[in-house]
């Protein structure tokens, strides 16, 4: 009879962990697909009034929500205020290339991909409010 219960407790276990890994890949899968269909917009940043603005982006496993100060019709800073990452913190730099460059395609940060678009898109998102 103990081996039994021990069987199938050992069954249930299995179980549990497999639907666990399962639901982990689909959200795997869900994240890298949400990576992948983001896109960027063209803005035009000096029709933008002064101003301090604030965006973000979720794609789940990455985060990220900045302000944006935009004088004269240029961005003069962004402030990085939460960035949830995997390994792409390197990719906080992106914020001075959108500044050097005034706007927010600018090319990734290399090993940081996706954190890169996570972050070019929240600025884009503080800059369309």
């Amino acid at each position: 009879m103990k081996k039994r219960i021990f069987l199938c407790m050992l069954m249930v276990l299995f179980l549990i962990t497999l639907i666990g890994t399962a639901v982990y890949v689909k959200s795997v899968a869900d994240y890298k697909r949400a990576v992948k269909e983001t896109s960027l917009d063209d803005i035009d940043i000096s029709r933008i009034s002064d101003g301090t603005y604030i965006g973000e982006y979720d794609v789940n496993f990455i985060y990220a929500k900045v302000e944006v100060t935009v004088q004269n019709g240029r961005i003069t800073d962004i402030v990085l205020l939460e960035h949830k990452n995997e390994r792409g913190k390197s990719a906080e730099m992106i914020t001075d290339r959108i500044i050097e460059q005034q706007k927010t395609d600018v090319d990734a940060v290399s090993g940081a991909t996706n954190s890169s678009v996570v972050i070019k898109k929240a600025v884009e998102n503080a800059l369309r409010e």
